[in-house]
């Protein structure tokens, strides 16, 4: 990791942070609708949403972590939710994914207490999941993610 910093995302960088999860949403032949001012509006407006963090290397984003608070009863304890975790191509392999991962977890502990690191993967990228278990990650065979979408999200805020 010659040469890579690791530093808190700013409202200016807002612009460069989603040209990189761009870029994770290609590699995961993913969509991606979020515009420059969505992320900057979730991430740096008046109630941000998630802390990121830029892994860069002579001022070129190579890696990015997005992540929030969450809580766990079973747990006891507050968590760190990693939603978006991406290195560039050309640095795979370099150890940046696991130092923007410990330094998410020093964050999450240092901002709210967190005691645990959670985050999602899709099952068909096993070359992620090989990474994840390396690091010490287990698969949680007794819950499955579940997403409400926009549509039935807004159905279920209606009032009867």
């Amino acid at each position: 990791m010659t040469n890579i910093t690791i530093r808190s995302a700013e409202l200016a960088d807002a612009a460069r942070l989603n040209a990189a999860l761009r870029e994770l949403s290609h590699d995961l032949d993913d969509t991606h609708l979020a515009s420059d001012k969505d992320v900057e509006l979730a991430g740096f407006g008046k109630s941000p949403s998630f802390s990121a963090l830029l892994a860069e290397l002579h001022q070129d984003v190579v890696g990015v972590a997005m992540f929030s608070p969450l809580y766990s009863t079973t747990r006891g304890a507050p968590g760190v939710f990693v939603s978006d975790l991406w290195v560039s191509k050309s640095q795979r392999g370099a150890g940046i994914a696991r130092n923007l991962l410990a330094e998410v977890c020093d964050a999450a502990e240092g901002q709210w207490g967190a005691a645990f690191l959670r985050l999602n993967v899709y099952r068909h990228n096993q070359v992620a999941i090989a990474v994840y278990e390396k690091l010490g990650f287990d698969t949680d065979l007794h819950e499955a993610v579940m997403t409400l979408n926009l549509n039935e999200f807004n159905t279920l805020r209606e009032k009867t």
